[in-house]
């Protein structure tokens, strides 16, 4: 018994101690927050809100675009859309969706504590009319604290003929979101959608541009176009408003495999090459697709290793592999300028 009082007695002061001076310690540390140094000391390239979805396993939306864009040397602040399992081609996947009162209540959260000063804001897969308008309201707000601010937009729809979000999102792509785009990065079918216009040749696709430079974006580019069989980018930049556009294309080597990812991986990659070359985007573009084609490579050459059929189903991207070739990408794919 002795032993027990005496071990009872001298515990009980030692314990209030440590809690007393726990509190102190929380109290002081809130009173000397240390500066974000994101803000404080901020990189020569920018500092990115992406607004995008979330895997747990592979790389699509933000787990295909946040890490790249870290390696060029962007501050990266994720909001994930939505965060599932797995991406939507496997046969089952569970998480969750972000609706657009969650989103403000983020949003809120930064302008708090005086920490919504971004340089970009990227988008890509939205699923809904609300969600899209939160967004725009976002982005609203954002432009009041930094006028500057560069929104790169991949008006994520659809492909091959086929809408894979609701028809009315269209409309607000093409109402609200292109006039407030910086850079637009559509597909040939997101393009036609968006412009009205059919697009069966080169001429066409250098048409949908000026269409969408006349509605907003600065830049445009059209990732992927289909023509003749043969694949192609083109891109388009209006230096001043209502002058004539510089354009070029990009003939592209086609990849015999479906991967996952590589429209979120390709918009980023080319907010941070533009942004590195504001006045060169076909340079920009270069580097963009160079990466993209090296990254493709490794990835075909790593499930055939691996004794995998590549052709049997959508690849996940070997994206932390490819930080090289992120990096440094040796540019094999020359831009073609138009007269």
């Amino acid at each position: 018994m002795p032993i027990s009082l005496t071990t009872t007695t001298s515990t009980t002061p030692r314990s209030r101690h440590f809690h007393k001076n726990r509190n102190f310690r929380s109290r002081n540390l809130r009173m000397t927050t240390p500066p974000v140094l994101s803000l404080a000391l901020p990189s020569d390239t920018g500092r990115v809100l992406s607004i995008q979805s979330h895997t747990v396993q592979g790389y699509v939306g933000n787990k295909s675009a946040v890490f790249p864009l870290q390696l060029l040397g962007y501050d990266v602040d994720p909001i994930n859309s939505v965060q599932f399992s797995n991406h939507t081609g496997y046969p089952t996947f569970k998480g969750q969706v972000l609706n657009g009162q969650q989103l403000c209540d983020l949003i809120e959260g930064l302008e708090a504590n005086d920490l919504l000063f971004y340089t970009h804001v990227l988008t890509g897969y939205i699923g809904s009319v609300s969600f899209l308008d939160t967004i725009l309201e976002v982005i609203n707000k954002l432009r009041s604290i930094n006028p500057n601010l560069t929104y790169v937009c991949d008006p994520v729809m659809g492909d091959e003929g086929k809408l894979y979000v609701p028809e009315e999102l269209v409309h607000v792509y093409r109402e609200k979101v292109v006039p407030l785009a910086s850079m637009l990065t559509p597909n040939q079918f997101e393009a036609e959608k968006l412009t009205g216009l059919r697009i069966n040749s080169e001429e066409d696709g250098r048409e949908a541009c000026a269409i969408l430079h006349a509605a907003g974006p600065s830049k445009v580019v059209i990732t992927s176009i289909t023509i003749g069989g043969i694949l192609l980018l083109i891109g388009s930049h209006q230096k001043v408003k209502g002058q004539k556009p510089e354009q070029f294309k990009i003939l592209i080597h086609k990849i015999p495999a479906y991967f996952t990812g590589t429209g979120d991986l390709m918009t980023a990659l080319l907010l941070g090459w533009s942004n590195k070359y504001p006045d060169n985007l076909d340079k920009a573009a270069e580097l963009a697709v160079s990466t993209l084609q090296a990254l493709l490579r490794r990835t075909l050459d790593d499930y055939k290793r691996a004794g995998y059929d590549p052709t049997s189903s959508s690849l996940e991207i070997r994206l932390i592999q490819s930080h090289d070739e992120i990096r440094n990408p040796n540019v094999e794919l020359k831009a073609e300028k138009y007269s």
